[in-house]
């Protein structure tokens, strides 16, 4: 892997393969009582977000804490970004610190490309405005794998506000690397410009492509971002874009649903269809400690997957 994870687009397939696999071994930590290794011992991860975040912050504290890194937990709030301080001149702190790792969620796209030009240790994007959030797609390939047992061949619906979706971008670049098809669904006022470019199918009908989907991945309406009306009303767009009971029972009997959170239940997604069989929703949260696990690992403590009695040695699980 390289130095740094900025975009999904740095993922080769044997990379991705890689943070896979690892997770894969990782994962069995949070079996254990102590749910700890000395992986990361000595090393500084600091988690600087910008933006709030309960899921990916909480994830990432978790997953440095589980391979024995030391956590500084950074928020804008009550620091002295508050107070007029620059990205330069933060990252040029957290660099005289000695930090070996930065997570970084920020509200300007493209803010951890120029962190990584400043500080020599590892920077990871944990979500950058509306551009990408590359540990959300490893997470949810993750967890696509685990349920279906394969990757290539997928055919993955993204559905709902592709226009201010990171998830979705980084989505579609990942799943495109490891083999599966992609097809977005939305209202043509919530999809990008250039979308056509992108690496797969764009479509406004929901119900032609559900019957088709092995994985139908319904995205948050980011009503935050939204300077304009996007749609005429929430029950319109809930009518034709929304995942209910009636649009569930057009699925195939093996077809997951995900949501990367959180989710407006009754707008975007039911009750009765998240909370049911079909639903990954939880497994993503458990899935994303350990991916995020095995990308701190990849990128500060070593370069092989965490698989075979060497590498269990190495990081510690065969120690109970």
């Amino acid at each position: 892997m390289k130095r740094h994870l900025l975009s999904a687009a740095d993922l080769t397939l044997e990379d991705a393969l890689l943070v896979l696999d690892t997770a894969e071994e990782l994962a069995q930590v949070s079996e254990r009582t102590v749910k700890k290794l000395p992986t990361l011992r000595g090393r500084t991860v600091v988690n600087l977000f910008f933006e709030d975040s309960t899921r990916t912050k909480t994830s990432f504290e978790l997953a440095a804490k589980r391979l024995s890194a030391d956590v500084i937990n950074f928020a804008a709030k009550g620091s002295s970004v508050s107070k007029g301080e620059t990205l330069k001149d933060t990252a040029l702190t957290l660099e005289a610190m000695g930090t070996d790792a930065v997570v970084i969620r920020h509200s300007w796209s493209g803010a951890p490309v120029n962190l990584a030009r400043i500080i020599r240790g590892s920077v990871v994007n944990a979500g950058d405005g509306t551009h990408e959030h590359p540990t959300q797609a490893l997470l949810d390939a993750f967890t696509m794998r685990q349920r279906l047992g394969r990757l290539e061949g997928l055919k993955v619906t993204i559905v709902g506000d592709i226009l201010h979706s990171r998830v979705a971008r980084s989505n579609v670049l990942l799943l495109k690397t490891l083999g599966a098809e992609v097809t977005l669904v939305a209202p043509p006022t919530l999809l990008p410009t250039g979308v056509d470019a992108w690496p797969a199918e764009v479509s406004y009908d929901l119900d032609a492509v559900l019957p088709k989907s092995d994985v139908v991945m319904m995205l948050r309406v980011q009503r935050e971002r939204m300077g304009a009306a996007y749609f005429p009303s929430v029950r319109e767009y809930s009518r034709r874009y929304g995942l209910d009971v009636d649009r569930a029972a057009q699925l195939q009997d093996h077809t997951v649903v995900m949501h990367p959170g959180p989710m407006v239940r009754g707008m975007e997604i039911a009750s009765e269809v998240a909370d049911g069989l079909r639903s990954t929703i939880v497994d993503q949260v458990t899935n994303g400690v350990s991916v995020r696990m095995a990308v701190l690992y990849l990128l500060l403590g070593g370069s092989e997957p965490a698989i075979g009695s060497s590498s269990e040695t190495r990081m510690g699980v065969a120690a109970q």
